[in-house]
């Protein structure tokens, strides 16, 4: 079978923030990422071995010159030397561990330094959504023209209502080409005539590149789940919002606060954290109540919400996004990241519901291994050890 990733930068922007962050911060940190596949699939015979087959490829994959000098133009907060070590990173399959059990579940295990495996979440999981649908049958049916037609008529819905939105789409796509379709078509009705709303770009760096978009992304909540066997589930989102802001000098973007709940982080936000930051990023709970949280503890620490972005992210359709946006009323500046609802929204086809999640961490190669987790609003994104879960979450 042809190689599924390509392009080294068909990948989220996030990664990249996320790898000069580690490298900077944790650069002798060694980690395991775990597979979690939230529908319980139980895959084809032999989707491992095509897989392998897959991941084996990617060490063909390497950074371009004219990817390299995209990401240097339109990412001004990573430095020149970074592109230096992106020219001499390769990938490599010994960190990846796959295989299928007897009722035909996937598991897989990614393990080694931090900066190198944090690359695979990504093509990892694009992959894997894009070959169970051609296992399927499913690129086999897909009518371009219909769908093109469905991408059309969302993005006129959206720019018409106002929304300011962008792709976060890679992960769980149908395929690499029905994302570059769609995001090519939300893009030339975008240009077409000025609208209300606006079409912010694409997480994706390959097609921000290729469409002349802008990349979107900041981070991941791997950064604070790894900061919480460090310093601890009350100072970890002070610790990562500090030491990232120290690592970008200012460019901070917006901060995903809901690693651990958003008790735990409100109730640690300082001013300064608050004003370093443009907003913050909801990808958990029911968005009316963060929104009001999210304004009430601004106006406690004297800051004028309307002032600062908030981007909601959480499985959004666009008709969710639309009635989110008619409640926030202007009162903070709001965004939307929509994902699978635009990539793999096909008829006749179902879409993965995968992730890959930092589930063990050590700052060094000679510390002890600790279980990394994820708590999350929404009890059904809790992930990791079972047992550290409920300690946490009685003592929060």
């Amino acid at each position: 079978m042809k190689q599924i990733i390509t392009h080294f930068t068909d990948n989220d922007l996030y990664t990249f923030s996320c790898q000069y962050y580690v490298m900077m911060k944790y650069p002798r940190a060694e980690v395991e990422y775990t597979f979690i596949d939230r529908n319980g699939t139980c895959y084809p015979e032999g989707f491992a071995d095509l897989l392998q087959e897959q991941v084996n490829g990617m060490v063909n994959v390497k950074i371009t010159e004219e990817e390299i000098e995209f990401m240097a133009n339109h990412c001004v907060w990573l430095p020149l030397w970074y592109f230096n070590f992106l020219k001499g990173y390769s990938f490599n399959p010994a960190e990846v561990t796959i295989s299928q059990d007897a009722e035909s579940h996937l598991n897989i295990k990614v393990q080694g330094k931090w900066f190198s495996t944090i690359m695979w979440e990504m093509p990892l999981l694009s992959t894997i959504s894009e070959l169970t649908h051609i296992l399927n049958g499913d690129v086999e049916r897909y009518d371009r023209e219909a769908e093109r037609k469905k991408a059309y008529d969302k993005t006129v819905k959206f720019l018409e209502n106002g929304l300011i939105l962008g792709d976060m789409g890679t992960r769980r796509r149908f395929s690499f080409a029905h994302q570059e379709m769609v995001i090519q078509t939300m893009a030339e009705v975008f240009r077409s005539k000025k609208w209300s709303g606006v079409f912010t770009g694409t997480s994706n760096v390959w097609l921000a590149k290729e469409l002349n978009l802008k990349a979107l992304g900041t981070m991941s909540h791997q950064l604070i789940s790894f900061e919480e066997i460090v310093s601890g589930v009350f100072e970890c989102n002070y610790n990562v919002m500090r030491k990232f802001s120290d690592v970008f000098e200012g460019d901070n973007g917006t901060y995903l606060y809901d690693c651990f709940g958003d008790d735990v982080f409100f109730k640690n936000l300082s001013k300064r954290m608050a004003m370093m930051y443009t907003g913050l990023r909801v990808d958990s709970g029911v968005e009316e109540e963060q929104t009001e949280k999210i304004i009430e503890k601004y106006k406690q620490l004297g800051i004028d919400p309307t002032s600062k972005q908030v981007v909601y992210s959480n499985g959004l359709d666009i008709d969710r996004a639309i009635a989110i946006h008619k409640y926030v009323d202007g009162r903070v500046k709001d965004s939307y990241g929509v994902g699978t609802n635009l990539t793999c929204d096909i008829n006749n086809a179902k879409p993965s519901n995968i992730v890959v999640k930092l589930t063990k961490g050590r700052i060094t190669e000679c510390r002890e291994w600790h279980d990394c987790i994820k708590l999350s609003c929404d009890k059904g994104k809790t992930l990791g050890n079972a047992e550290k879960c409920a300690y946490i979450l009685s003592q929060i």
